[in-house]
């Protein structure tokens, strides 16, 4: 069943390049701010796993152009639940386009049509277009091939995995940002012994923000094993 959603959009204030852990990914978060100002491409597509924030950076963008007087616009596909073919319509004056999972649409003949249609509707606009996937665009069965030789004559950037140490980091900076002292053992004693993907350490953090505030304690490691069993 299709559905329709408003062309406005609410920015996610906690989803900026500020709160953004980085760690080997430095150089395409550098890449994302000089196209959202200005650089010469037209199109990026960026790949990468689920749990790596490809969601947080395509907000951090449409704030960066907001920011900078642009009108930016996003929207995440779901396979399960996609919005009509007229989801491409009435974009024509919005500078910046940022589209989630378009790996949830990209193999349907219907879709891959309407889609190429407004990639050079954009073009001629001078519009820019950031289109976030998990699955690399090698490895997507695109069925146009018009479509697909557009796709790649993009500048395509993929996100490296973080590796224990820099989960634990990003863990510690995602604390701080919230209010909460999270130190490395403490930082580390979650990744080891409770989750070790950062949406799940995302939910896990909040959980105990709540916790902290209500018990009026720190986050030492006890105190963790108690609240965690």
């Amino acid at each position: 069943m299709s559905v329709q959603f408003p062309l406005e959009f609410e920015f996610q204030a906690n989803r900026g390049f500020d709160t953004f852990f980085p760690a080997s990914n430095q150089a395409i978060i550098e890449q994302l701010q000089a196209f959202v100002l200005g650089a010469s491409e037209q199109q990026i597509f960026l790949s990468g796993d689920r749990s790596l924030g490809k969601s947080h950076l395509l907000q951090a963008c449409c704030q960066l152009a907001h920011s900078d007087g642009q009108h930016p616009f996003y929207y995440p596909f779901e396979s399960k639940r996609l919005p009509s073919l007229s989801v491409f319509e009435d974009l024509e004056a919005v500078e910046l386009v940022c589209f989630d999972n378009i790996d949830s649409i990209l193999g349907h003949l219907d879709w891959e049509q309407t889609f190429l249609n407004f990639l050079n509707q954009q073009l001629e606009n001078n519009n820019r277009l950031i289109l976030a996937s998990r699955t690399p665009l090698d490895e997507i069965d695109v069925k146009l091939t018009d479509l697909k030789a557009h796709l790649y004559n993009n500048l395509t950037l993929s996100l490296n995995p973080l590796k224990q140490d820099e989960i634990i980091t990003a863990l510690i900076h995602k604390a701080r940002y919230m209010g909460i002292t999270l130190t490395q053992k403490a930082g580390r004693f979650l990744v080891t012994h409770y989750a070790a993907d950062l949406p799940s350490l995302w939910i896990l953090l909040e959980q105990l923000d709540k916790a902290t505030l209500s018990a009026q304690r720190k986050l030492t490691i006890p105190f963790l094993k108690q609240l965690l069993e």
